[in-house]
């Protein structure tokens, strides 16, 4: 088969079968992308005419790079090619597979960073009117107000919850009227109930009852929890823009994205007395070993208590 051809059925089957969401699709459709192109100039179209030298060829030309690629995008790309080949080899495309040797490098771990609970407290006292706020100036509810209420419910929701910005953009507010639970949509269209906090669950009331209508009026009518200043569902870039506008206000000298408010809903849930095995539940992870990086957090707190606490541990 063609490699384009191949390529092609594979990523269908990502994204129909095993339900990978667009933003992974894309990564692996342009890691493909290069690697078809990377084959055709050594004269290789056909995907049965990848030998193994060729993959390992391949990852060592990437791997040496200039500048040096980040040892994530290896193992994507890694995992984009043995995807590819595994996908041939079982649907009978392939007699065998070229990248079965292939061994995906080993990341380093990184600790991710968590705020403070007083850090999160000004971020989002920061990022809008707390519910219950009045900030109107008795002739309506303005632009700037409107955007503030969605904004301080955007965030509340994202640290009382631990979602991923991607599943918050998504929700729709059906999702957000069970009470005190919230119905989130995860990688590879999972579907996980979570608690939300009382003062999310205020922020987000307050937001459907002060300023989603005004906001939906301005745009086609949508189920979208989340609406942008023109009425259309906020998206996931200006999520991001919302959190670091947030962040500036606040002052925070520390770096803050979505991730880093996921990072401290699971990190202050552990240091809470929280079991891992339900921070796993609550963040969506499929392995509980991919949420066991957070206890290693909560350990270095629990040393630097020691160490400033206990008259000996100097």
């Amino acid at each position: 088969m063609r490699l384009d051809r191949a390529i092609d059925a594979y990523l269908r089957h990502i994204s129909i079968e095993r339900g990978l969401s667009g933003n992974t699709v894309a990564a692996y459709r342009r890691d493909l992308a290069g690697y078809a192109l990377w084959l055709g100039e050594r004269g290789t179209t056909e995907s049965d005419a990848v030998t193994p030298a060729l993959v390992a060829e391949f990852i060592a030309d990437r791997s040496s790079a200039q500048p040096q690629p980040a040892a994530s995008s290896l193992t994507r790309l890694q995992s984009s090619v043995r995807g590819l080949h595994r996908f041939l080899a079982r649907e009978g495309i392939e007699t065998a597979d070229p990248s079965a040797r292939l061994r995906p490098p080993k990341l380093p771990q990184r600790l991710p960073k968590a705020l403070t609970i007083d850090q999160v407290e000004r971020l989002l006292d920061a990022s809008g009117p707390a519910p219950g706020v009045d900030t109107s100036t008795g002739s309506g509810t303005g632009g700037a107000e409107l955007t503030g209420i969605r904004d301080r419910a955007l965030l509340e929701l994202l640290y009382a919850t631990g979602a991923r910005v991607s599943e918050a953009v998504d929700l729709d507010v059906d999702d957000v009227s069970h009470g005190d639970v919230l119905r989130v949509r995860g990688k590879g269209a999972k579907e996980r109930i979570v608690p939300v906090g009382s003062y999310a669950r205020a922020a987000i009331d307050a937001y459907l009852t002060r300023a989603r209508p005004e906001l939906s009026r301005r745009g086609k009518a949508t189920p979208r929890l989340f609406l942008g200043a023109r009425g259309a569902p906020l998206s996931r870039q200006s999520a991001w823009l919302v959190i670091q506008q947030a962040a500036e206000r606040a002052q925070l000298t520390v770096h803050v994205s979505p991730h880093t408010l996921r990072h401290s809903f699971a990190t202050h849930l552990l240091q809470g007395g929280a079991d891992v095995r339900v921070v796993q539940e609550l963040l969506g992870h499929a392995s509980v070993a991919t949420t066991q990086i957070y206890t290693h957090v909560s350990v270095d707190a629990l040393r630097d208590v020691y160490a400033t606490s206990h008259p000996r541990a100097r």
